[in-house]
């Protein structure tokens, strides 16, 4: 994150009450560029940035202006003990901008963070809250008032309920969690995010009605690719930027994960010679290891 960046947020974070009178911007995680090392005939695993495993060695977390606006937006809703709608199209960076945000809260503000199951019912749900929370689900789960107060609880600290994948949501299980946000004395913020998560809570009146913050996550800007490509990952560098903009218009569209994934495939042929230029032949060779979307 560059300086102009993170001013831009620290005065966000103050406006907002989230940074205290000299207190110093929040730092996320440091993470090395550099891949771990393998065992002999073991490829690297990926680390995990915020939930998603990206498809190259030495790739890196970029903070782009989309980042930046979702760092703001979830501030304002934490800091505003709101209720907060994340969306957009699946693979623009939702979730790796969400916990990057996350990350840059201030160590006093709690972040419960968890996935929505394909269908949950009301009893996995409660036990999905519980351990995002760090209560003991095994001994709570069995006793829905007893589950319940204890949810009741946590969520009168000041901090914030974070669910990914929140279009899997049916409307009861939303109404169960505005239940929980209208109890009297909580404190915290709750975050919605999912591809469709606000089609989601359009279908609940009373839960769309206190929503705070909807913020849609755009893809890639075009002028812009360039420089993200190279910060995403070194062997963007010596890329021309017009075979960037065939790509991009062609195949990935702007959308980060299949840049991710085209980043991949070209990493492999790179590998496996060294001394080759990223050329557009190159770059058009990766590109049809992809299936193209109408």
């Amino acid at each position: 994150m560059g300086p102009q960046e993170t001013d831009r947020l620290a005065g966000a974070l103050a406006e907002l009450g989230m940074l205290r009178p000299g207190e110093a911007m929040p730092v996320a995680e440091a993470r090395s560029s550099q891949p771990a090392a393998a065992a002999p005939d073991q490829s690297p695993v990926q680390p995990l940035r915020g939930g998603v495993r990206l498809s190259v060695p030495g790739a890196r977390l970029v903070s782009t202006g989309a980042v930046t606006a979702m760092v703001e937006a979830i501030g304002h809703t934490v800091a505003a003990r709101g209720i907060g709608c994340v969306f957009g199209q699946p693979g623009v960076g939702k979730t790796v901008a969400a916990h990057h945000a996350l990350d840059l809260l201030p160590s006093r503000t709690p972040a419960w963070r968890t996935v929505i199951a394909v269908r949950p019912d009301l009893p996995q749900l409660r036990e999905c809250l519980l351990e995002a929370c760090g209560l003991p689900a095994a001994s709570l789960a069995h006793s829905a008032q007893a589950a319940d107060r204890a949810l009741k609880e946590t969520l009168r600290q000041p901090g914030v309920l974070f669910l990914d994948d929140a279009h899997r949501l049916p409307p009861s299980l939303l109404d169960y969690l505005r239940l929980l946000w209208d109890e009297p004395g909580t404190a915290a913020a709750l975050v919605l995010c999912g591809a469709t998560s606000e089609q989601a809570i359009d279908n609940v009146p009373a839960v769309r009605s206190r929503v705070l913050t909807w913020h849609q996550t755009a893809g890639l800007e075009p002028d812009q690719l360039t420089e993200t490509l190279t910060e995403f990952h070194d062997i963007w560098a010596d890329a021309e930027p017009a075979d960037i903009a065939w790509a991009d218009s062609t195949v990935a569209c702007g959308n980060f994960r299949t840049w991710a994934k085209i980043t991949s495939h070209l990493y492999a042929l790179v590998q496996r010679n060294p001394r080759t230029h990223v050329d557009r032949p190159m770059i058009e060779q990766a590109c049809a290891r992809l299936r193209t979307y109408p």
